[in-house]
């Protein structure tokens, strides 16, 4: 006498009809949303689409490049000691504070260098002052020679530094002539216009 329980359900079901109360339903809902909120659709979904596309097409661009990049051979150049041994030290070397002030004096020096405006009126001015930077520059090499010759002293050290300061001062008072020199034409200028 083995029923199946299934069958038994169904058919009490089918058999038992239960009418709910008007409005039962729509009153159930409004329950149901005021427990559990409806959420909303937000755009953070679509951002985080968006992210990961972006990721991919990163990923995708940076194995590309170096997928070529992986079959270019790398040389090095190695530095000649020999070349290296020659120059020996110089005033940098000695000292952190000796390289700040060798650094300052060569880049102003430099610049200045950078800053000049030579033409046809001022180039026997300018080429008498370069001349004249030249010696010294010679002169620097001479005391570097000097340096790694003998060592460090404070008498050489104190040249090198007044050697730099001298040719930073010497383009100073070059680019002082050159203003001189060009106030000058203006003013003749301004007289022959009037």
């Amino acid at each position: 006498m083995a029923r199946d329980l299934r069958k038994l359900f169904k058919e009490e079901q089918k058999a038992e009809r239960f009418v709910m109360n008007e409005g039962h339903e729509k009153r159930f809902k409004d329950l149901l949303r005021k427990e559990l909120p409806q959420q909303k659709k937000s755009s953070f979904f679509i951002l985080k689409i968006a992210a990961s596309f972006l990721i991919l097409v990163g990923l995708g661009t940076f194995f590309f490049l170096n997928r070529d990049a992986s079959n270019i051979k790398t040389t090095v150049v190695e530095k000649n000691p020999v070349a290296e041994m020659q120059t020996g030290i110089s005033l940098g070397d000695l000292s952190p504070d000796l390289k700040k002030v060798e650094s300052y004096y060569v880049a102003n020096i430099n610049l200045e260098l950078s800053k000049l405006n030579v033409s046809g009126d001022n180039k026997e001015l300018v080429d008498s002052y370069l001349e004249r930077l030249a010696e010294l520059n010679t002169e620097y090499k001479n005391l570097n020679e000097e340096l790694n010759r003998i060592g460090p002293n404070d008498q050489t050290i104190t040249a090198l530094i007044k050697n730099l300061q001298l040719r930073l001062q010497l383009l100073q008072q070059l680019k002082e002539k050159l203003n001189e020199v060009q106030s000058s034409k203006n003013e003749q200028y301004e007289t022959n216009a009037v």
